[in-house]
């Protein structure tokens, strides 16, 4: 299966669904990931340039998703000014149709970060369109997606509906957000956290709930129409 997942920053999907992402690429999944914004105010240095901010945050972006073998698309819109016009869609909808999914996982239109919320409903609002043919970009149509949501940055008003157990991939899934070496110490600037310290937390309570060690949470899209469920993830539970 072709398998893509759609973040807002880079860093978003190595600590929402990297371990889901691990165990499909270990079953042979090509894996996409989309990046909607370059990440350039993500740095706390003084006289900091965001065009190379970008460039940094880009390489590490790749560095990570060549851990597990996936390329990346890079959207390059501006952190924090994302919005949904006609060129962002239409660039959302391109990268859809790049990567031609049989799966797709989005951003809960309920997270913390107006670009995450941002992401999450334009590639909820592009599901559909993708598979349209006189909707025109640069890449012809793809068949419609099925869709999951990721689980809220700390689970902040998010019930999962759905379990992956990510334990024994939580290396690998570490070792992917690790490579985001120069959020460390930005993390540690805004929310006085070890960069990957919250993200095993919130495993293991996901983890808790269902009876794993460590866990990722989803839900699936239940938009009309219907196109698959949770068959075609990785071994879990509801």
């Amino acid at each position: 299966m072709r398998v893509l997942a759609i973040a807002a920053h880079p860093d978003d999907i190595e600590w929402l669904c990297g371990g889901t992402l691990a165990l499909c690429a270990q079953r042979g999944d090509e894996i996409f990931i989309a990046i909607a914004t370059n990440g350039n105010v993500g740095s706390g240095e003084p006289g900091a340039n965001k065009d190379e901010i970008a460039r940094i945050r880009h390489e590490e972006a790749k560095t990570s998703a060549a851990v597990i073998g996936a390329k990346v698309i890079w959207m390059d819109f501006d952190d924090e000014f994302l919005f949904d016009d006609r060129p962002t869609r239409e660039r959302f909808i391109d990268a859809i149709r790049e990567a031609r999914p049989d799966i797709m996982f989005v951003l809960s239109e309920n997270d913390y970060h107006p670009d995450h919320r941002l992401a999450g409903s334009i590639a909820r609002d592009c599901r559909i369109p993708v598979s349209v043919p006189l909707v025109q970009t640069k890449l012809p149509e793809t068949p419609i997606p099925t869709t999951f949501i990721m689980d809220t940055i700390m689970g902040k008003g998010f019930e999962p509906e759905f379990y992956v157990d990510v334990t024994s991939v939580m290396e690998i899934k570490d070792k992917m957000l690790s490579m985001h070496v120069s959020q460390v110490a930005w993390m540690e600037h805004l929310y006085s956290v070890e960069f990957s310290d919250n993200m095993y937390i919130q495993a293991r309570f996901r983890g808790a709930q269902a009876g794993f060690k460590y866990s990722e949470g989803f839900k699936l899209l239940h938009d009309w129409p219907s196109t698959g469920g949770y068959e075609l993830l990785p071994t879990g539970k509801k």
